[in-house]
């Protein structure tokens, strides 16, 4: 997926979001480590770059969290409404296989295109090493 892709993407996450706000959703974001925080509120307000959620807290209270487009692009951010999620995979799962994939190959291909150099740089180094003759 290039980045006009994403960034088409990213503008239909922004103006759907656009019509919940002042509805109630259900948010699940993966913080990394293993911690995934779940909650629910009122989408409030929606900027070009992040939308504001007021979510529950305990005993009544609320909190402002402020999250991106891109982790719903990511899937690191899912919303959902009534149980149903609002957007399906961004990207699937073969596609991620691919790209890491790809990575492995560009690793292997600068692996051996060090290892040529190095070959080349003790040849040179023999070649220096000759003595030369002179006549």
């Amino acid at each position: 997926m290039d980045l006009a892709q994403q960034a088409q993407i990213i503008d239909r996450i922004h103006d759907t979001l656009n019509d919940f706000v002042g509805q109630r959703l259900k948010v699940r974001a993966n913080m990394g480590r293993s911690k995934i925080v779940e909650s629910e509120g009122v989408l409030t307000q929606v900027h070009p770059r992040l939308f504001i959620m007021e979510v529950d807290r305990k005993r009544g209270r609320t909190a402002r969290q402020s999250y991106q487009y891109v982790d719903v692009l990511t899937g690191t951010v899912e919303l959902s409404q009534n149980g149903e999620p609002l957007f399906e995979p961004f990207i699937v799962e073969s596609e991620i296989e691919g790209i890491e994939a790809d990575a492995e190959l560009g690793v292997e291909a600068e692996d051996a295109a060090d290892a040529a150099d190095d070959e080349l740089a003790s040849e040179e180094d023999a070649i220096a090493e000759e003595p030369v003759l002179l006549a």
